[in-house]
């Protein structure tokens, strides 16, 4: 995922359409957006249709750009241009005239909720507009016996006059001006939360697909619910605009007036902090104070919290990350498996349990017990599933919880911490944070060895984590001591995976089989190794061979009779009825010798003849096909076929199936094959139930959790079949 910081994320800015008064730029953050020259890298998206920069209003003459300051920056305070115009500073964003961004970043309704990206060379604007409903009412009206023009929203763009008397926007009955009339007519009809952006070439679709989806969009519906429910973009807008209207004519400092806005708006204050945090990879917090209360959505751009393999030498972002490939293997039909999750994850706390507790009791907030109760059960030893077995949380409420902490990036998802794993240092550790981390480790356990002694003890040889605990009575303490070593990247788990190999034994008995039935012999395999009985003639072949070249797969089967007599049956199935009835009926005016049916009779004697030649060639070839099969050694299993070296097999290399899931044709029969060499029903049975998790992907020290077995009885199975497994160890 693209890293958002304040290089490539510039700005974000709201621009509003007035139903009367147009379009208006009413807000940017921060508030000194310098312009972008040519030198930067053009941004490969593709500008927004001409139409749009149509609706450009015309620029005026006077107005020039902002005179910039002596930092490089744009000038804080307004000045005078040598033709007498004032300059006011925030006028300008980004170089543009934010009159003229206000009509361009004002799509028409086709883009409401939809992506709008718009490229001004090298800058390039993103956004979800947020069009007024079509009735133009943000606001659904109650239904109440009361007057017309009170059941109109006020911020309906064009109301209706509710009698000849009031029919005069501009005035009521005793003459003055009618300000909630005045309101309804420059009502705002959409509002649309800009980000602009200078992402690098290759970035820019990573950038944008990750902001898009996780602020750009999320911000402005989380506006749109403000707004439908207390017109609060519109009643702010209103209020920043008229703030920048006084302080335009006081000539009022662009740093002072943002200052103010940002105190006493919280819609200003939101767009601050979304571009504050996310711009330092943090998790934005609005707290939009509407009349219905404070509102406090929170947006993010998830930070990885693992590799699934090593990245590059100049990759300080992901370096000292989690390394596994446990979330990376994850298929779309694991993840919509039932349970699934719950079963093979577990939650590690990314901060100390007391601390936690200690801030959750702080709350108020009625769910806060029951949470304390999450995190206090839910342990780096036990899946979410465990958890919710117990009577005290629900597993709904597992998961809500689970969700919420991973959210807040104050936990992260790990396969449960077993004792009989096997968790080696992880090659991603960060070693320049060694001598920070050694010290915390030495507070956080005093009687442990030093962090570098115990991780080179890790080093010396894989085994499994419970040979490095000094006794059974230790390995609570053990457990935890992994715990923070899996919390800093320092460790990573050693996983098995598996896949089927198929020995040159099973593919001869298979092929040999297919062959059998092929020419209509008769086979029978008896299980638990005996060998497989052939009972055949050559008749028998013979006939099946005949029968197969000169039988219609339409037609009925019959047992094949000699060359002549077939030569007769197919002349007369063969010969076209017309022919038939001519050579049978006599004729009125006598026998005419005809040229055609001579001809056609010379054809079909022709015709039999090649047919006949044909039959005989296939009668031969299946004689050979069977004399061949019967020369051919008998499949014989042995207990090992990974050893077997017969002759018979020499030319032949074991076959792997990548993906038993998906096996058919003859790796579905390589797989039964296998299934019948078991002797013990159990592992029979097995080898059917836990087939599917020889992908390569799936962990073998998973599957007792995802079976809900004991680890005893998924090892002792996976032991017995491992003659037919290709082990593999990673992360």
């Amino acid at each position: 995922m693209s890293c958002v910081n304040d290089e490539n994320f510039l700005a974000v800015a709201l621009v509003i359409n007035r139903s009367r008064d147009g379009p208006a730029f009413v807000f940017h953050y921060p508030s000194h957006v310098p312009a972008l020259t040519n030198g930067h890298e053009k941004s490969d998206v593709i500008d927004v249709e001409d139409i749009l920069f149509e609706q450009i209003a015309p620029p005026s003459g006077a107005e020039n750009g902002p005179e910039p300051a002596e930092d490089g920056g744009v000038r804080d305070d307004h000045y005078t241009t040598e033709a007498g115009v004032q300059v006011v500073p925030w006028e300008h964003v980004a170089g543009f005239p934010a009159r003229d961004l206000a009509y361009i970043l004002t799509p028409a309704r086709p883009y409401h909720k939809k992506i709008f990206q718009l490229s001004l060379d090298p800058l390039l604007c993103i956004s979800y507009p947020i069009h007024v409903p079509e009735n133009g009412k943000w606001k659904k009206t109650k239904k109440a016996n009361k007057e017309v023009d009170d059941n109109i929203a006020p911020d309906e763009p064009n109301p209706p006059p509710t009698s000849k008397t009031d029919s005069n926007p501009e005035k009521t009955k005793d003459g003055k001006r009618d300000e909630s009339d005045e309101d309804k007519r420059s009502s705002m009809t959409m509002f649309n939360l800009v980000f602009f952006l200078d992402p690098k070439r290759h970035e820019a679709k990573e950038l944008v697909d990750s902001l898009f989806s996780n602020i750009v969009k999320k911000v402005n519906k989380a506006y749109q619910y403000s707004q439908q429910h207390s017109e609060f973009v519109w009643k702010e807008s209103k209020r920043i605009l008229a703030a920048k209207e006084k302080a335009r004519e006081d000539k009022k400092k662009m740093s002072a007036l943002w200052k103010e806005l940002i105190q006493n708006s919280s819609l200003a204050a939101s767009m601050c902090e979304v571009y504050n945090a996310i711009s330092q990879n943090r998790i934005a917090t609005l707290h939009l104070d509407t009349v219905d209360g404070i509102l406090t959505p929170s947006v993010q751009i998830p930070v990885p919290f693992f590799v699934a393999d090593l990245p590059a030498e100049d990759d300080e972002r992901h370096r000292g990350l989690w390394l596994t490939t446990s979330n990376a293997f994850l298929s779309q039909d694991a993840l919509e498996e039932p349970g699934f999750l719950d079963r093979n994850f577990a939650l590690l706390l990314m901060d100390d349990e007391k601390k936690i507790i200690a801030e959750l009791q702080n709350d108020r907030d009625p769910t806060t017990l029951s949470m304390i109760e999450f995190v206090r059960l839910a342990k780096p030893t036990v899946s979410f599933y465990q958890v919710g077995q117990s009577n005290i949380l629900t597993l709904d409420q597992v998961r809500k919880y689970a969700q919420h902490f991973i959210f807040w990036r104050r936990a992260i998802a790990i396969p449960p911490l077993h004792p009989r794993d096997v968790y080696i240092v992880s090659p991603n550790c960060d070693l320049e944070r060694l001598p920070q981390d050694a010290q915390d480790w030495q507070r956080a356990f005093p009687l442990a060895p030093p962090l570098s002694t115990f991780l080179a003890e890790l080093s010396v040889l894989p085994r499994p984590y419970k040979h490095i605990s000094p006794s059974k009575a230790h390995r609570p303490l053990y457990l935890r001591m992994l715990a923070w070593l899996m919390r800093g990247g320092w460790v990573t788990q050693l996983c098995t995976f598996a896949y089927v190999v198929v020995w040159p034994e099973i593919l001869y008995e298979v092929d040999y089989e297919m062959e059998a039935e092929e020419l209509g012999i008769a086979t029978s395999s008896v299980d638990g190794g005996d060998a497989t009985s052939i009972h055949t003639t050559q008749e028998n072949a013979d006939a099946q061979s005949t029968h197969s070249s000169l039988a219609s797969p339409t037609q009925p089967q019959h047992p094949p009779q000699p060359p002549h007599q077939q030569q007769q049956q197919q002349q007369q199935q063969q010969t076209p009825p017309d022919a038939h009835a001519l050579s049978q009926s006599p004729s009125s005016h006598g026998p005419k010798p005809s040229t055609t049916t001579t001809l056609s009779a010379a054809e079909h004697s022709a015709e039999m003849a090649r047919l006949e030649r044909i039959a005989i060639k296939a009668h031969r070839e299946a004689a050979d096909k069977a004399t061949a099969h019967a020369r051919k050694t008998s499949p014989v299993p042995t207990p090992n076929p990974s050893l077997n070296d017969a002759p018979h097999l020499a030319g032949l290399t074991p076959h792997i199936i990548l993906d038993p899931k998906k096996a058919a044709g003859k790796e579905s029969r390589y797989l039964a094959a296998i299934a019948r060499r078991f002797r013990d029903d159990k592992l029979r049975s097995g080898w059917q139930l836990l087939c599917k998790y020889f992908d390569g992907r799936c962990a073998l020290e998973r599957i007792a959790l995802q079976e809900d077995m004991k680890r005893k009885e998924a090892w002792a199975l996976l032991t017995g079949m491992r003659e037919y497994l290709l082990l593999t160890r990673h992360w």
